[in-house]
């Protein structure tokens, strides 16, 4: 490489663009291209807008819907959205301690009131994978004055990378990202000298947007730009002045705006009614194996699939396949006289290793050896974090390697080097090509709600439902939606505290021993004798929930569940609009 090859790398990431200026063709054919991908991924819920699921999301779909419902109920009858007592009832739920994503569920109500939560879910998922994408074409295109065709590399590997479509399964949340990028281009732009008034309150006003789109994918990008930045600077020691001088009095102005935007939500949220410290999860590190396997939902992984060793559908935030890690780690040498290749390289290798969590675990077998993780475990905020998700701030990184290798390769038109680097490029790059997620239909929901006959039975109280809602079924949540949020429920599908003293996390609601009883029966089928003690304990548990009805739906073990009921309440069922149902009005004060 020569001299001038050299400067004019190191300048790319610091000077104005020069490549590109407008919206172009390449642009337009960017941003086509990742949508049409991103409803390829999505196709089998598209198919199905009324009554399609994302077989992988476990329950997630249904929490999510909800909360895009419950939001768009906040907004059409002018209540206070960040709590709602529609399920937990009647403690309620801190909205702004869930994933509600106000930045989505808010602007989309009308479409969520004119055409139901799952057009809304399908909305956010499509554009956060094709956005995402696109937005970080712009930035490597843009900021770093690659050419189309490389920053198009880039950017679908950080909008379609496994842990996106492992994500589109469940968590929107990592999924609509698009603004993350946004926040790295204004930051780099006042660090060099932008810093004007236009880029100054951008700024604040976008991270308080993502704030409400979701703490957590900001918390691991902040860590990985941290990273990023400190290596750049250290290679770069005469540029780190200026940029400190640049940056600190327009970021501090930046972040005064952004938590004066936020500043009642956060209270809310730390402070607030059903609000938390901290959620234990205990060991969720990534398995070393995860990093260089394919994943499930990929080309790669269905041709060759490799050890299971992932906790969930939805949590495969690695599973980069060694291709890829071996074409970076190419990149990364062949570049390493270039800050940005350097700093790339080792925020991908840091924030890897801290997915990995407290010990390093290769194929299911723990070593005993003590990671990183351990040091920052502790800590607020970044305790409450699955070490695995850390693996979605190497992604950028892999990407910039990738971005800066390809526009060098094309640029020098060196032969045969563009040969050999498009093959390394489809070794790499082709497995990973995500398949459609598998879709299948919702369950139907009993007449009861879906005919409002639920109407007859509730005056001011709860439905329980038998048994009540949890994370291991949340599908009264989805009832709930399909009667147009009429009626509260006891328990339900969130995070809330399990102790308002220590205020510690968990999901779901805190078990009465009615509510345990209950799920008992319906694991095991057995039905208990059912003593005087718990029938005393059944009336105090329905005096806490207010109920009004008891409904049970038809399930497995449904005889030893009715059975139970009625020996616990002392009432007779009736059977109803396809479900049992105990009118406990007259038993509840």
């Amino acid at each position: 490489m020569t001299t001038h090859d050299q400067r004019v790398l190191e300048r790319q990431p610091t000077t104005a663009p020069a490549r590109h200026s407008g919206v172009g063709r390449g642009d337009v054919v960017a941003a086509v291209g990742f949508l049409i991908a991103a409803v390829y991924v999505l196709q089998g819920q598209w198919r199905n807008l009324s009554g399609g699921y994302l077989y992988n999301s476990g329950q997630d779909q249904t929490m999510w819907e909800w909360f895009f419902s419950v939001a768009a109920h906040s907004v059409a009858s002018l209540n206070n959205p960040l709590a709602s007592d529609l399920q937990n009832y009647p403690l309620g739920v801190n909205l702004m301690a869930n994933t509600a994503m106000f930045g989505i569920s808010i602007p989309l109500a009308p479409i969520t009131l004119l055409f139901g939560p799952t057009v809304t879910w399908s909305i956010a998922l499509t554009a956060g994978l094709a956005g995402t994408a696109f937005a970080w074409f712009w930035l490597f295109s843009r900021q770093l004055n690659a050419s189309k065709g490389a920053a198009a590399v880039g950017g679908a590997l950080c909008g379609f990378a496994p842990g996106a479509i492992s994500h589109a399964n469940g968590h929107p949340n990592f999924v609509v990202l698009f603004l993350l990028p946004v926040i790295a281009m204004l930051v780099t732009r006042i660090a060099r000298g932008g810093g004007t008034k236009k880029n100054t309150v951008g700024l604040g006003l976008i991270v308080a947007l993502q704030i409400l789109l979701g703490e957590e994918p900001l918390l691991i990008f902040a860590m990985s730009f941290a990273i990023f930045a400190v290596v750049y600077y250290l290679s770069r020691p005469r540029s780190l002045w200026p940029a400190v001088r640049n940056a600190v009095p327009r970021l501090a102005v930046s972040a005064g705006i952004a938590l004066t935007l936020v500043a009642f939500p956060l209270w809310w949220q730390f402070f607030g009614p059903q609000s938390y410290s901290f959620l234990e999860h205990g060991a969720m590190g990534n398995d070393a194996k995860a990093l260089f396997q394919f994943p499930t939902q990929s080309l790669g992984g269905e041709a060759t699939p490799g050890q299971n060793v992932r906790i969930n559908a939805t949590e495969e935030n690695a599973y980069f396949g060694w291709p890829l890690l071996v074409l970076c780690l190419v990149a990364a040498v062949w570049m390493w006289r270039v800050a940005c290749a350097r700093a790339a390289a080792a925020t991908a290798i840091v924030m890897s290793v801290l997915s990995l969590g407290a010990t390093l675990v290769i194929g299911k077998n723990d070593t005993g050896i003590t990671l990183p993780w351990t040091k920052l475990a502790e800590y607020p905020l970044v305790e409450s974090v699955l070490e695995t998700r850390f693996a979605l701030g190497a992604v950028p990184a892999l990407a910039l390697l990738l971005v800066l290798a390809t526009d060098r390769t094309f640029r020098n038109g060196l032969r045969p080097l563009p040969a050999f680097w498009i093959a390394g490029l489809a070794l790499a790059l082709v497995p990973l090509i995500p398949t459609p997620l598998v879709a299948v239909d919702k369950s139907p929901t009993p007449e009861f709600f879906a005919d409002g006959e639920w109407e007859n039975y509730v005056d001011d109280g709860s439905i329980v439902t038998v048994p009540l809602p949890r994370p291991e079924d949340a599908r009264p949540l989805r009832w709930q939606m399909d009667a147009d949020m009429g009626f509260t429920l006891a328990a339900g599908y969130f995070v809330g505290p399990s102790d308002q003293e220590e205020k510690v996390a968990k999901y779901g609601a805190v078990d009465r021993p009615t509510a345990l009883l209950l799920g008992s029966v319906y694991d095991s089928g057995t039905v208990p004798e059912i003593t005087d003690d718990q029938r005393s304990q059944a009336a105090q548990d329905m005096a806490f929930w207010e109920a009004d009805v008891v409904v049970l739906p038809p399930s497995k073990n449904t005889i030893a569940l009715r059975t139970t009921v009625t020996d616990l309440v002392g009432v007779e069922p009736r059977y109803t609009g396809g479900v049992w149902v105990w009118d406990v009005r007259t038993l509840v004060p």
